[in-house]
């Protein structure tokens, strides 16, 4: 039999800016109040549960805390033009330009802030604490990245 342990919102938020690049146009700078809701499934262990949601919730509101605050630099993206300098990211988009303060930025090795994304790096930095914790009772992992009310999406992955 399967079993499914999910925890969401309480902690599991934060506030972030970003702009995602679609159909060779880039979204204005904006943010989101992000909430988010972690979510696995496996077989029971002895003790008879999947996982601690304590567990679940130390590891998700640590990412969160991470990402709270913080403008969201899409690292991998093909369609940015980014600069590194030693205290500032420089991002172009054709004619558009921005200047960010390090401290103000978290670049994230993904290709896009799209709220996909967002859950797969999340599972990416999930699964690793979680089998270094012995979870080999889980066999899979679910995040889902709500950007608004009634918006949001969805990764999953096997562990």
């Amino acid at each position: 039999m399967e079993y499914r342990v999910r925890v969401e919102r309480s902690k599991l938020k934060f506030a972030a800016a970003h702009m995602a690049t679609f159909g060779g146009k880039m979204e204005p700078l904006h943010g989101h109040n992000y909430a988010v809701t972690i979510e696995v499934a496996g077989t029971l262990t002895d003790d008879a549960w999947v996982c601690d949601f304590s567990t679940l919730k130390s590891l998700g509101k640590a990412i969160c805390d991470e990402l709270d605050h913080k403008f969201l630099l899409q690292a991998g993206s093909s369609a940015l033009e980014i600069d590194e300098g030693q205290t500032n990211y420089k991002v172009r988009f054709g004619d558009r330009g921005f200047v960010f303060p390090k401290s103000d930025v978290l670049a994230l090795p993904i290709d896009n802030t799209t709220a996909e994304r967002l859950a797969e790096y999340f599972i990416a930095r999930l699964k690793p604490e979680l089998l270094a914790r012995g979870a080999t009772n889980i066999t899979s992992i679910s995040v889902g990245v709500e950007e608004a009310p009634g918006q949001s999406a969805w990764a999953v992955s096997s562990l």
